[in-house]
């Protein structure tokens, strides 16, 4: 099963699962699990080949999904209680889309941070040949890698970012590079054959600076997603859960407060 981080007790308010994007881990998003966890649990996980789970050569969003299922079977409310509340980001909202589409009565509500469910051009390449090519040998501190990853990598908040999966001690990432360069075209990509729907409510919020999601995606996203609600934060890009945690939060807090009454 994944490496998953429980926060807070359990309460009689729902939980929440937290899932994180590429590169990232658990870890991330401790600060806002550790706010939300006030009144009820927040489960967070390392995704497969990210962290310390277990590393495996597919990084399908049906394999992806049933990883989380897996969590959620062991860890979350009962489907026959109404599941539970399910936050992803970017690759780890595709993986909970996909999941409310396969397993709906695992999930209570759905909250999609930043993506759409359709398939993107970009590529995360880059970032993969930075880290891959980063000599490891050479590195004693954070600071190190960091100005090595410069040459590369401009801007300094991805940098912090990608280096958060750096084990400086042990000289290693906590990331399945090889893999992760391997299968992204499914990671940027979408399945072209998802016929159900998830016709509870789900909630899409988005960085209005963000190029992640657009309302050219609307169409796609209701065809799945029909009870599906939209807002974004202004003047934030991809990362709004970094780039605005309160404001986020607070989001978060309200969609949570419609089913806490």
């Amino acid at each position: 099963m994944l490496n998953t981080v429980l926060t807070g007790q359990p309460t009689d308010k729902t939980p929440l699962l937290i899932v994180h994007g590429l590169f990232g881990s658990a870890r991330n998003w401790g600060v806002i699990a550790k706010r939300m966890s006030q009144d009820r649990q927040v489960i967070a996980v390392d995704m497969r080949n990210h962290g310390t789970s277990f590393r495996a050569n597919s990084m399908s969003y049906a394999d992806l999904a049933g990883d989380l299922a897996e969590v959620l079977e062991s860890h979350g409310t009962p489907s026959d209680a109404g599941g539970t509340h399910v936050l992803g980001h970017s690759m780890g909202g595709k993986a909970t889309m996909m999941l409310a589409l396969m397993r709906p009565e695992l999930v209570k509500s759905l909250i999609v941070a930043d993506i759409s469910p359709v398939a993107y051009d970009h590529t995360n390449k880059p970032l993969i040949d930075a880290m891959q090519a980063l000599d490891l040998s050479k590195v004693d501190k954070r600071s190190d890698a960091d100005a090595m990853l410069a040459a590369d990598v401009f801007d300094a908040g991805v940098r912090a970012f990608l280096l958060q999966s750096l084990v400086v001690k042990d000289k290693k990432w906590l990331l399945n590079l090889q893999v992760l360069e391997d299968e992204m075209p499914k990671i940027v990509g979408w399945p072209d054959d998802v016929n159900a729907v998830f016709d509870k409510d789900t909630f899409f919020l988005s960085g209005a600076e963000s190029s992640y999601v657009s309302r050219d995606h609307r169409a796609a996203t209701k065809a799945l997603f029909p009870k599906a609600k939209f807002a974004s934060l202004p003047d934030t890009g991809h990362w709004l859960h970094a780039e605005k945690p309160r404001e986020f939060e607070a989001a978060l807090q309200a969609w949570l407060a419609r089913y806490d009454a």
